[in-house]
C-alpha cells in the first residue's frame, strides 16, 4: 500500500463548474425587463441617477436598451452606432411574452400574433459644465 496517485480530489467541486462561471459572468437583462426598465417613469429614474463611484462613468452615462453603463458621453454616441446596439433596438420591437400569450399557446384561447413596438434610440442630453 502505498501512496495514493490522486492528489488535490478534495477540491474539485471548485473545477466543475468552470464553464457556468464564465456563462454568468456576462449576462446582462432579459428583454421583458427591458421593455419594463422602457416605461417613462422607469426610464427617467434610469437616466438621471445620482453619482455613484462603483459603476464605470459615475452612473452617468447608461444605455436603457443594452442595460450599460459607459465611461462619457462620447463612447455612448459611438455605442448608438453599433451592431450590437442596433440587434438589442431589433430585438426590442417585439412585445414582451406574457402570462396571456402563454395561455393562448397552451389551447386555451385563439392565437394573436404579437405587436411590433416602436423603439428608438434614447436621445442624449449634452451637459458642458
Amino acid at each position: 500500500m502505498g501512496k495514493s496517485k490522486q492528489t488535490g480530489n478534495h477540491k474539485s467541486d471548485k473545477k466543475k463548474n468552470i464553464a457556468k462561471t464564465w456563462k454568468t459572468k456576462r449576462k446582462t437583462k432579459d428583454l421583458d425587463q427591458i421593455h419594463t426598465d422602457m416605461k417613462p417613469e422607469t426610464a427617467a429614474k434610469l437616466l438621471h441617477q445620482e453619482v455613484d463611484f462603483d459603476v464605470t462613468g459615475c452612473a452617468q452615462h447608461y444605455c436603457l436598451h443594452c442595460a450599460r453603463y459607459f465611461v462619457d458621453l462620447r463612447s455612448l454616441k459611438e455605442h448608438f452606432k453599433t451592431k450590437v446596439h442596433k440587434k438589442r433596438l431589433k430585438l426590442l420591437r417585439e412585445e414582451p411574452y406574457s402570462q396571456a400569450e402563454a395561455d393562448r399557446a397552451a389551447g386555451m384561447g385563439s392565437y394573436i400574433a404579437p405587436k411590433a413596438v416602436e423603439v428608438k434610440t434614447q436621445s442624449v442630453e449634452e451637459d458642458m459644465d
